[in-house]
Protein backbone atom coordinates (compact mmCIF):
# COMPACT_ATOMS: atom_id res chain seq x y z
CA UNK A 1 0.00 0.00 0.00
CA UNK A 2 1.35 3.35 -1.01
CA UNK A 3 0.61 6.46 1.02
CA UNK A 4 1.99 9.76 2.10
CA UNK A 5 5.21 9.44 4.11
CA UNK A 6 4.79 11.36 7.34
CA UNK A 7 7.95 10.20 9.10
CA UNK A 8 10.23 12.76 7.56
CA UNK A 9 12.22 13.08 4.37
CA UNK A 10 13.84 9.64 4.42
CA UNK A 11 12.06 7.34 1.98
CA UNK A 12 13.23 4.15 3.67
CA UNK A 13 13.52 3.79 7.44
CA UNK A 14 13.36 1.04 10.03
CA UNK A 15 9.76 2.03 10.75
CA UNK A 16 7.59 3.61 8.09
CA UNK A 17 4.28 5.36 8.63
CA UNK A 18 1.83 6.28 5.88
CA UNK A 19 -1.82 7.26 5.57
CA UNK A 20 -4.20 6.63 2.68
CA UNK A 21 -8.00 6.65 2.47
CA UNK A 22 -8.44 6.87 6.22
CA UNK A 23 -6.10 3.94 6.96
CA UNK A 24 -2.73 4.45 8.62
CA UNK A 25 -0.04 1.80 8.07
CA UNK A 26 2.85 1.15 10.44
CA UNK A 27 5.45 -0.93 8.64
CA UNK A 28 8.27 -2.55 10.61
CA UNK A 29 11.00 -2.38 8.02
CA UNK A 30 14.05 -4.42 9.03
CA UNK A 31 13.42 -7.58 7.03
CA UNK A 32 17.08 -8.61 7.24
CA UNK A 33 16.62 -8.83 11.04
CA UNK A 34 13.09 -10.28 10.89
CA UNK A 35 11.92 -6.81 11.91
CA UNK A 36 13.53 -7.01 15.35
CA UNK A 37 13.03 -3.61 16.90
CA UNK A 38 15.48 -1.09 18.30
CA UNK A 39 14.81 1.56 20.93
CA UNK A 40 14.78 4.18 18.19
CA UNK A 41 12.00 2.22 16.45
CA UNK A 42 10.08 2.00 19.73
CA UNK A 43 10.25 5.77 20.18
CA UNK A 44 8.98 6.35 16.64
CA UNK A 45 6.33 3.63 16.98
CA UNK A 46 4.82 5.28 20.05
CA UNK A 47 5.03 8.70 18.40
CA UNK A 48 3.16 7.70 15.21
CA UNK A 49 0.47 5.91 17.22
CA UNK A 50 -0.19 9.14 19.09
CA UNK A 51 -0.15 11.00 15.80
CA UNK A 52 -2.72 8.58 14.39
CA UNK A 53 -4.93 9.11 17.44
CA UNK A 54 -4.80 12.88 17.02
CA UNK A 55 -5.36 12.83 13.24
CA UNK A 56 -9.07 12.95 12.35
CA UNK A 57 -8.21 11.70 8.86
CA UNK A 58 -7.02 8.39 10.36
CA UNK A 59 -9.86 6.01 11.16
CA UNK A 60 -8.04 2.64 11.29
CA UNK A 61 -4.43 1.56 11.91
CA UNK A 62 -2.79 -1.47 10.26
CA UNK A 63 0.46 -2.88 11.69
CA UNK A 64 2.62 -5.23 9.65
CA UNK A 65 6.19 -6.31 8.98
CA UNK A 66 8.27 -6.16 5.82
CA UNK A 67 9.55 -9.34 4.20
CA UNK A 68 8.90 -12.80 5.58
CA UNK A 69 8.43 -11.98 9.28
CA UNK A 70 6.14 -9.88 11.45
CA UNK A 71 8.53 -9.15 14.33
CA UNK A 72 11.13 -11.26 16.14
CA UNK A 73 11.09 -9.02 19.21
CA UNK A 74 13.85 -6.82 20.51
CA UNK A 75 17.11 -6.81 18.52
CA UNK A 76 19.30 -8.73 20.95
CA UNK A 77 22.47 -7.80 19.07
CA UNK A 78 21.87 -4.17 20.02
CA UNK A 79 21.63 -5.06 23.72
CA UNK A 80 23.88 -8.11 23.96
CA UNK A 81 26.13 -7.96 26.98
CA UNK A 82 24.37 -4.98 28.56
CA UNK A 83 24.18 -5.22 32.32
CA UNK A 84 21.56 -3.07 34.01
CA UNK A 85 20.67 -2.69 37.65
CA UNK A 86 17.14 -3.78 38.63
CA UNK A 87 16.06 -0.13 38.68
CA UNK A 88 17.64 0.56 35.28
CA UNK A 89 15.93 -2.54 33.83
CA UNK A 90 12.56 -1.39 35.13
CA UNK A 91 13.07 2.11 33.75
CA UNK A 92 14.28 0.75 30.39
CA UNK A 93 11.01 -1.13 30.02
CA UNK A 94 8.69 1.47 31.50
CA UNK A 95 10.15 4.58 29.89
CA UNK A 96 10.92 3.13 26.46
CA UNK A 97 9.57 -0.31 25.49
CA UNK A 98 6.21 0.01 27.23
CA UNK A 99 5.44 3.35 25.58
CA UNK A 100 4.01 1.47 22.58
CA UNK A 101 1.59 -0.41 24.86
CA UNK A 102 0.50 2.84 26.49
CA UNK A 103 0.01 4.52 23.11
CA UNK A 104 -1.99 1.52 21.89
CA UNK A 105 -4.18 1.68 24.99
CA UNK A 106 -4.89 5.35 24.21
CA UNK A 107 -5.72 4.59 20.55
CA UNK A 108 -9.48 4.89 20.18
CA UNK A 109 -9.40 3.68 16.57
CA UNK A 110 -9.39 0.05 15.38
CA UNK A 111 -5.94 -1.55 15.12
CA UNK A 112 -5.36 -4.56 12.89
CA UNK A 113 -2.18 -6.68 12.85
CA UNK A 114 -1.35 -8.39 9.54
CA UNK A 115 1.02 -11.20 10.52
CA UNK A 116 3.22 -13.25 8.23
CA UNK A 117 6.09 -15.39 9.48
CA UNK A 118 7.32 -15.24 13.05
CA UNK A 119 5.90 -13.10 15.83
CA UNK A 120 8.13 -13.95 18.78
CA UNK A 121 8.47 -12.60 22.32
CA UNK A 122 7.83 -8.87 22.35
CA UNK A 123 6.98 -9.20 18.66
CA UNK A 124 4.06 -11.46 19.56
CA UNK A 125 3.10 -9.07 22.35
CA UNK A 126 3.00 -6.20 19.85
CA UNK A 127 0.48 -8.15 17.77
CA UNK A 128 -1.60 -8.84 20.89
CA UNK A 129 -1.91 -5.10 21.49
CA UNK A 130 -3.95 -4.83 18.29
CA UNK A 131 -7.71 -5.37 18.34
CA UNK A 132 -7.68 -7.94 15.53
CA UNK A 133 -4.98 -10.22 14.12
CA UNK A 134 -5.12 -11.53 10.54
CA UNK A 135 -2.56 -14.25 9.82
CA UNK A 136 -0.81 -15.67 6.82
CA UNK A 137 -0.33 -19.42 6.60
CA UNK A 138 3.35 -18.93 7.45
CA UNK A 139 2.51 -17.15 10.73
CA UNK A 140 4.13 -18.65 13.83
CA UNK A 141 3.57 -17.18 17.28
CA UNK A 142 5.70 -17.80 20.37
CA UNK A 143 5.97 -15.99 23.70
CA UNK A 144 9.48 -17.41 23.85
CA UNK A 145 10.68 -15.60 26.99
CA UNK A 146 10.65 -18.76 29.12
CA UNK A 147 13.20 -20.34 26.77
CA UNK A 148 15.80 -17.85 27.98
CA UNK A 149 14.63 -17.78 31.59
CA UNK A 150 12.64 -14.56 31.39
CA UNK A 151 9.10 -13.40 32.09
CA UNK A 152 7.12 -11.79 29.25
CA UNK A 153 8.30 -8.18 29.26
CA UNK A 154 5.85 -6.42 26.99
CA UNK A 155 2.35 -7.28 28.15
CA UNK A 156 1.98 -10.95 27.20
CA UNK A 157 0.71 -11.93 30.65
CA UNK A 158 -1.91 -9.17 30.40
CA UNK A 159 -3.11 -9.51 26.81
CA UNK A 160 -2.92 -13.23 26.11
CA UNK A 161 -5.39 -14.51 28.79
CA UNK A 162 -7.92 -11.92 27.62
CA UNK A 163 -7.64 -13.21 24.06
CA UNK A 164 -7.31 -17.00 24.35
CA UNK A 165 -8.35 -17.69 27.96
CA UNK A 166 -6.25 -18.43 31.02
CA UNK A 167 -5.43 -22.09 30.35
CA UNK A 168 -4.32 -21.58 26.75
CA UNK A 169 -2.38 -18.47 27.75
CA UNK A 170 -0.51 -20.22 30.54
CA UNK A 171 0.35 -23.12 28.27
CA UNK A 172 1.86 -20.78 25.71
CA UNK A 173 3.59 -18.61 28.31
CA UNK A 174 5.01 -21.56 30.29
CA UNK A 175 6.21 -23.61 27.30
CA UNK A 176 7.25 -20.95 24.79
CA UNK A 177 5.95 -23.33 22.12
CA UNK A 178 5.31 -22.05 18.62
CA UNK A 179 1.71 -21.90 17.44
CA UNK A 180 1.01 -22.05 13.72
CA UNK A 181 -1.73 -20.20 11.89
CA UNK A 182 -4.35 -22.96 12.05
CA UNK A 183 -3.88 -23.54 15.79
CA UNK A 184 -3.88 -19.77 16.36
CA UNK A 185 -7.23 -19.60 14.60
CA UNK A 186 -8.61 -22.51 16.63
CA UNK A 187 -7.80 -20.91 19.99
CA UNK A 188 -8.89 -17.41 18.94
CA UNK A 189 -5.44 -15.87 18.79
CA UNK A 190 -6.18 -14.76 15.22
CA UNK A 191 -9.52 -14.18 13.57
CA UNK A 192 -8.64 -15.01 9.95
CA UNK A 193 -6.04 -17.04 8.05
CA UNK A 194 -5.13 -16.38 4.42
CA UNK A 195 -2.38 -17.26 1.98
CA UNK A 196 0.61 -15.05 2.70
CA UNK A 197 0.20 -12.97 -0.43
CA UNK A 198 -3.42 -12.19 0.51
CA UNK A 199 -2.89 -11.18 4.15
CA UNK A 200 -2.40 -7.46 3.57
CA UNK A 201 -5.29 -7.35 1.11
CA UNK A 202 -7.52 -8.93 3.76
CA UNK A 203 -6.30 -6.50 6.42
CA UNK A 204 -6.88 -3.49 4.19
CA UNK A 205 -10.29 -4.77 3.10
CA UNK A 206 -11.37 -4.94 6.74
CA UNK A 207 -9.70 -1.61 7.50
CA UNK A 208 -11.45 0.02 4.56
CA UNK A 209 -14.79 -1.34 5.70
CA UNK A 210 -14.27 0.01 9.23
CA UNK A 211 -13.02 3.34 7.89
CA UNK A 212 -16.35 3.69 6.09
CA UNK A 213 -18.38 3.42 9.29
CA UNK A 214 -19.41 6.34 11.51
CA UNK A 215 -16.07 7.14 13.18
CA UNK A 216 -17.35 8.25 16.58
CA UNK A 217 -19.56 5.17 16.90
CA UNK A 218 -16.64 2.90 15.99
CA UNK A 219 -14.42 4.54 18.60
CA UNK A 220 -17.04 4.43 21.34
CA UNK A 221 -17.73 0.76 20.64
CA UNK A 222 -14.02 0.02 21.10
CA UNK A 223 -13.90 2.05 24.30
CA UNK A 224 -17.02 0.35 25.66
CA UNK A 225 -15.73 -3.15 24.96
CA UNK A 226 -12.38 -2.63 26.68
CA UNK A 227 -13.79 -0.70 29.61
CA UNK A 228 -16.50 -3.33 29.98
CA UNK A 229 -13.87 -6.00 30.65
CA UNK A 230 -13.21 -4.37 34.01
CA UNK A 231 -16.76 -3.29 34.88
CA UNK A 232 -19.87 -4.89 36.29
CA UNK A 233 -23.03 -4.90 34.20
CA UNK A 234 -24.58 -1.85 35.83
CA UNK A 235 -21.48 0.29 35.24
CA UNK A 236 -21.16 -0.96 31.64
CA UNK A 237 -24.79 -0.16 30.83
CA UNK A 238 -24.55 3.23 32.52
CA UNK A 239 -21.51 4.02 30.35
CA UNK A 240 -23.18 2.85 27.14
CA UNK A 241 -26.26 4.96 27.83
CA UNK A 242 -24.02 8.02 27.98
CA UNK A 243 -22.27 7.01 24.77
CA UNK A 244 -25.65 6.48 23.07
CA UNK A 245 -26.81 9.93 24.14
CA UNK A 246 -23.70 11.49 22.59
CA UNK A 247 -23.81 9.45 19.36
CA UNK A 248 -27.49 10.10 18.64
CA UNK A 249 -26.87 13.84 18.88
CA UNK A 250 -24.34 13.82 16.03
CA UNK A 251 -24.83 14.64 12.36
CA UNK A 252 -23.07 11.39 11.45
CA UNK A 253 -25.72 9.37 13.27
CA UNK A 254 -28.52 11.15 11.41
CA UNK A 255 -26.64 10.66 8.12
CA UNK A 256 -26.21 6.93 8.79
CA UNK A 257 -29.92 6.52 9.47
CA UNK A 258 -30.93 8.51 6.39
CA UNK A 259 -28.49 6.65 4.15
CA UNK A 260 -29.77 3.31 5.45
CA UNK A 261 -33.37 4.28 4.61
CA UNK A 262 -32.34 5.59 1.19
CA UNK A 263 -30.19 2.50 0.47
CA UNK A 264 -27.05 4.52 -0.29
CA UNK A 265 -23.55 4.87 1.13
CA UNK A 266 -23.36 7.42 3.98
CA UNK A 267 -21.04 10.40 3.90
CA UNK A 268 -19.56 10.95 7.34
CA UNK A 269 -18.04 14.26 8.46
CA UNK A 270 -17.13 13.30 12.03
CA UNK A 271 -19.52 15.74 13.65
Amino acid sequence: MQGRDVCGETAVSDLEYSVKDGVATILLNRPERKNAFTLEMIDEWARVLREAEADDEVRVVVLTGAGEAFCSGVDLDRFKGEKRSPLAEKEYLGRRVHQVAYAMQELSKPAIAAVRGVAVGAGMDMSLMCDIRIAGRSARFSEGYIRVGLVPGDGGCYYLPRIVGVANALRLLWTGDFVGADEALRIGLVSEVHDDDAVLDAAYALAGSLAGKAPLAVQLIKRSVYQGLDQDLRAALDLISSHMAVVTSTEDSAEAFTAFKEKREPLFRRR
